[in-house]
């Protein structure tokens, strides 16, 4: 009897093996595929991120690119004398002010 019951516990025990093997793989597969799709996902994510980062340094250039056109110093000079008719001050032009400390 003793036999009997070693051989059912044993034969139980490797069919519960089976079913719970058995039952793990569509559950492990599950878990790849929805790995794959979240990797795939952040493959996306990336890329897109490394586009916009580009499309930004290219546009970083040109900005710099313009502020040293327009705030070049000959471009300045130009728009004072012709548009504003401005000129550059002569030395007895320049009227010096000092400031002194008074006490209230």
């Amino acid at each position: 009897m003793r036999r009997d019951t070693k051989r059912k516990a044993g034969n139980f025990f490797k069919i519960l093996f089976v079913c719970i093997l058995a039952l793990s793989i569509p559950v492990l597969l599950f878990l790849y595929a929805v790995q794959a799709e979240k990797y795939t996902s952040l493959v996306r994510e990336v890329t897109e991120l490394e586009a916009k980062q580009e499309k930004l340094i290219e546009e970083n250039k040109r900005l710099i690119s313009d502020i040293s056109i327009l705030s070049s110093a000959e471009r300045i000079e130009k728009i004072a004398t012709e548009e504003l008719k401005m000129h550059k001050a002569e030395s007895d032009d320049i009227i010096r002010v000092e400031m002194t400390k008074e006490k209230k």
